[in-house]
């Protein structure tokens, strides 16, 4: 995938990793960069950046209606970054299940409802790229994160499905699996689970940098951090070991 002159579009990029990536391919080159959120207030120093090339989106990944305007507000997008999600710290076993429910009805069904509504925006401008950005949590059922491994492992198997039925129309799908990001999600993590805290944390800024270089790479599997990197290495090795490992945590 080449950036330069591309036209991307970046959910959940009001903060964190996606504000990064809007940053991010517009110092490659991208053409023109949509920025999508649930509020579009919360979009306004994204625009001031580049208000020329940065376009505003209201975007909410439960609500169809947001998604299909969206679509139709953005008629020339050839990469589509799925970044937004949501969290909710918790043992499956006690936590409030609405809680988890919407956890999975954000993270999987509502980047599964973006994707079906830009893939024909993508064909009709003759192909492009999908990115979406799951985790390394992906690769183990942390107890004391709730849902939120879950719906990225199922993000994970998606992106899998997907990408053998979008290779034949011209468009590349790529997952991009950050460890532990200095996010305001992290943060939160943190507050409830003090132990996450040990771990070190890589920049948005960084990963936003390393994911491009995979996209441009072609790389299916982009792993943009020294810990996700590790991971890889782990799950290769050894997958119960790593197991065992995630959810002794």
């Amino acid at each position: 995938m080449n950036i330069d002159g591309s036209t991307v579009l970046v959910t959940g990029a009001n903060r964190g990793i996606g504000r990064a990536l809007v940053s991010a391919f517009l110092a490659r080159g991208a053409r023109r960069v949509h920025a999508a959120a649930r509020n579009p207030a919360a979009l306004e120093p994204v625009v001031a950046e580049a208000p020329d090339r940065v376009v505003p989106l209201t975007l909410d990944l439960t609500a169809p209606a947001t998604v299909e305007a969206a679509a139709e507000a953005a008629p020339d997008v050839t990469l589509l970054v799925n970044n937004a999600a949501t969290h909710a710290v918790g043992h499956l076993l006690d936590m409030d299940l609405g809680a988890v429910e919407d956890v999975m009805r954000t993270n999987f069904l509502g980047t599964l409802r973006v994707l079906r509504a830009f893939v024909p925006v993508l064909e009709r401008n003759g192909g492009g790229a999908v990115a979406n950005v799951i985790s390394v949590g992906a690769f183990g059922g942390t107890p004391s994160l709730g849902g939120y491994p879950a719906s990225k492992a199922a993000l994970h198997l998606m992106t899998q499905a997907v990408r053998a039925d979008l290779r034949p129309r011209g468009i590349a799908v790529h997952a991009v699996f950050p460890g532990p990001v200095d996010t305001d999600m992290f943060d939160y993590v943190v507050r409830h689970e003090p132990a996450f805290g040990e771990f070190p944390r890589v920049s948005p800024a960084e990963v936003a940098a390393a994911m491009i270089d995979g996209l441009e790479a072609g790389e299916e599997d982009i792993f943009p951090d020294a810990f996700a990197a590790q991971v890889e290495q782990e799950r290769r090795a050894d997958i119960k070991a790593l197991e065992r490992r995630m959810t002794g945590i």
